[in-house]
């Protein structure tokens, strides 16, 4: 029987694909990459020209396999993975790993999963871009070469198990740099006026701010302000100026991957790892009541914010239909990409429009249905009228001071009706409503209301703002930023801090040591400068090797001066300071690592020797013993709580304790540990609202089936002599650390 093959990344876009091709394809997944540089080694022929070492991934062996008998049988390959470098690459690995010959090897990329874009992209293959490989080969390979030669050095001289990396390294400095500037920042003091008036003559009162004399002025300190306090007071104010104006409003513009991240941060409170992973649920397909699988989203990697003729003309009719034709732009609404961004593939938008959130809610899970109405919505207002606002600006004068009241509201709310953009700062007061009034209308001040204040300090990074930051820079591209904000907590060069980024000693030793022997590596400039010549080996205008070898030759050099410049020196690590107080000594104790993580330690060693493990006090009681309940980590870093006697009390458990008590026992209820918002429950067996351990949603590992006899055995089996029978016993199932 001959077929075609279609192979792809993932095994949910191959079910997707599968559904719109017919029976004469078979669509595989290769699940990623299947090979890749070795992990023992560089990898990398330095020497010989930069000649990378591509090795079969260990666990990819039975992925190979299969689809080698699948090639081979094949009329044509079709190499449909992510329309991105990656994704081509993936593509070039595959055609050399599975010996696919030219003639019969085509590359078929699609930018959304649709049945229309699916059968042209097939219609109209292409070969492998080569220049798009050997960008993602340039890249792949300075980061392996940054990371295998400097991360050695660190462990000599910071500490064993570090790592150091092309982008992530800069991109801590960003954090750091933030943190510097905090430091740094000297307040400097200012204050504000505020007046109550009474209108003269006739009914009416508003609040007027100071403003100037005449002219825009700030007033520094309390001197001023007593100085105008006492110029207005027993004064009267005259109105000496109304402006008002309508003032209009653009929508924001579809989503880039950036963005989205930003918005996703801001509204869904998703970090960029998570958001991505939503993202790319529905791009690759969810299977929506009454029309099948479908890919719901557009490629969710990109930088670009073009959208196709029949995007818009789709929403046009859409808005059109369901809130007026005056809520439509009015023709289609283009929005000019920035300078610099390879525009690859459309801005992220809905498939089908017409596919609103409510329709499809019951089909997707709560994080897909928030990243869908947040993309949906946004596309959908992108297209939309402007909003309009009726602004009115009020002067009054007193003494030759000029105080001012403003207000907006409402006139037409356009696009508002479907989508208000986020904001990482608070937004301008839009002020209380105004009374009618006129130039000459008098007023007298019935309260006064001077009011100091301080400039802030910058504010830290929060992951949205960072990912901000880093696509202002040009660190970084669209289908890295998420891998980056993540890779920087995860090595602990960065914690979270009440949702704000902030660097960790060792994160600080780092960069010092980063910026003092390897400036070029964590210079913001150099690192976006890279990015824009990586860009043009993907254009075909720079050679990957030349590249390589240029930005070797420096490396080489600043590596091999600091190891000189450190002969024999070791950075120490200043001790990150806890507010636990040691019973011993009663001096902060400081957190240390050991070989199984962190823990808390006197600083007083060796004249006092205590430590304690590193808790974290959670809600509740103890249901045995009414103490508090610590949240600890297992030898394989599984979160399990536990009652603060330990082995004197003996509870401990997987599920996560609540601040809400049972409504009949009254002892402390739990939920069931992961993502998301559970139904808090009562483990108190004696207790009728008791949610036994095998309704509380957790994976239960089968029991072994009743006795043998009850299968027929084969003829082979029962040739054999029957071994002796040994006891058996079935055992309830519990969980245990290392089973969770």
């Amino acid at each position: 029987m001959s077929f075609n093959l279609v192979i792809m990344e993932s095994q949910t876009k191959a079910k997707t694909v599968g559904k719109y091709l017919g029976p004469d394809y078979v669509v595989k997944a290769c699940k990623g990459h299947l090979r890749d540089l070795p992990k023992s080694t560089m990898g990398v022929d330095i020497e010989g020209g930069f000649v990378p070492e591509y090795v079969p991934l260990p666990d990819r062996g039975d992925i190979i396999a299969a689809l080698k008998r699948d090639a081979k049988k094949a009329d044509m390959v079709y190499l449909a993975t992510d329309p991105d470098r990656e994704g081509e690459a993936i593509a070039w690995h595959l055609k050399e790993l599975l010996e696919l010959p030219e003639e019969k090897t085509k590359r078929a990329p699609f930018n959304e999963i649709t049945k229309n874009v699916v059968l042209q992209a097939i219609a109209n293959p292409r070969a492998i871009d080569l220049d798009l490989v050997d960008a993602q080969q340039a890249r792949r390979i300075l980061d392996r070469i940054v990371g295998y030669e400097l991360s050695p050095l660190l462990w000599k001289k910071v500490r064993r198990g570090l790592s150091a990396g092309r982008v992530q390294s800069v991109v801590t400095r960003l954090v750091v740099d933030r943190e510097n500037e905090i430091r740094a920042f000297v307040p400097k003091e200012y204050w504000s006026l505020d007046v109550k008036l009474n209108l003269v003559g006739k009914p009416g009162a508003f609040v007027a701010r100071y403003y100037g004399s005449p002219k825009k002025k700030e007033l520094a300190n309390e001197q001023q302000v007593q100085g105008v306090m006492k110029d207005i007071t027993g004064g009267e104010f005259a109105v000496v100026g109304v402006k008002r104006a309508d003032k209009k409003r653009s929508a924001a513009p579809p989503f880039t991957t950036s963005t989205l991240q930003q918005e996703a941060a801001r509204k869904l409170n998703m970090t960029p790892k998570r958001t991505m992973a939503i993202a790319q649920q529905l791009y690759e397909g969810v299977d929506v009541a009454g029309e099948g699988t479908l890919g719901l989203i557009t490629y969710m990697r990109t930088d670009s914010l073009r959208l196709s003729n029949e995007a818009m003309d789709a929403a046009a009719d859409f808005i059109t239909n369901r809130y007026g034709k005056n809520y439509h732009y009015g023709s289609h609404h283009v929005f000019k990409t920035k300078s610099g961004a390879q525009d690859a593939h459309e801005a992220i938008r809905p498939t089908h429009v017409e596919l609103d959130p409510e329709r499809i809610a019951k089909s997707l899970t709560k994080e897909q249905y928030k990243l869908y109405k947040l993309i949906w919505s946004r596309f959908l207002a992108s297209q939309m009228a402007n909003a309009v606002y009726d602004t009115v600006a009020i002067d009054t004068e007193c003494s030759g001071h000029i105080f001012r009241s403003t207000h907006q509201s409402v006139k037409f709310p356009g696009f508002l009706a479907v989508y208000e953009e986020g904001r990482d700062e608070e937004s301008e007061a839009v002020g209380a409503p105004l009374p009618d009034l006129q130039e000459g209308d008098k007023a007298l001040a019935a309260e006064m209301k001077p009011e100091q204040h301080f400039t802030q300090p910058p504010v830290r990074y929060n992951e949205a703002s960072l990912v901000k930051a880093m696509e202002e820079k040009g660190i970084g591209r669209p289908s890295t930023y998420a891998t980056i904000v993540s890779t920087i907590q995860e090595r602990e060069y960065v914690n979270k801090v009440d949702k704000r980024l902030q660097p960790t000693p060792l994160g600080e030793v780092v960069t010092g040591l980063m910026m003092e022997r390897f400036n070029d590596i964590v210079d913001v400039e150099f690192t976006a400068n890279m990015e824009t010549r990586l860009d043009e080996v993907e254009s075909g205008n720079q050679s990957w090797k030349a590249l390589l070898a240029e930005f070797y030759q420096d490396f080489h050099q600043e590596l091999v001066d600091a190891e000189a410049a450190l002969e024999g020196t070791r950075l120490k690590v200043p001790d990150e300071v806890s507010e636990e107080i040691c019973e011993v000594c009663g001096r902060n104790m400081v957190v240390k690592i050991g070989r199984f993580g962190k823990f808390l330690a006197c600083p007083g060693f060796p004249e006092c020797k205590n430590t304690k493990p590193i808790v974290e006090k959670m809600p509740g009681r103890c249901p045995k013993c009414g103490s508090t309940i610590l949240k600890r980590k297992s030898k394989r870093g599984y979160a399990y709580y536990g009652c603060e006697r330990g082995a004197e009390c003996g509870f401990m458990t997987w599920d996560v304790p609540t601040a809400e008590d049972c409504p009949k026992c009254g002892q402390t209820m739990f939920k069931k540990s992961g993502r998301g918002r559970m139904k808090p429950f009562c483990i108190n067996e004696e207790c009728e609202n008791f949610l036994p351990e095998d309704k509380r949603g957790y994976y239960q590992k089968k029991e072994t089936e009743g006795p043998a006899e009850e299968k027929k055995p084969t003829k082979k089996a029962a040739a054999k002599k029957p071994a002796a029978k040994k006891k058996t016993t079935t055992k309830k199932s519990t969980k245990t650390k290392e089973t969770k």
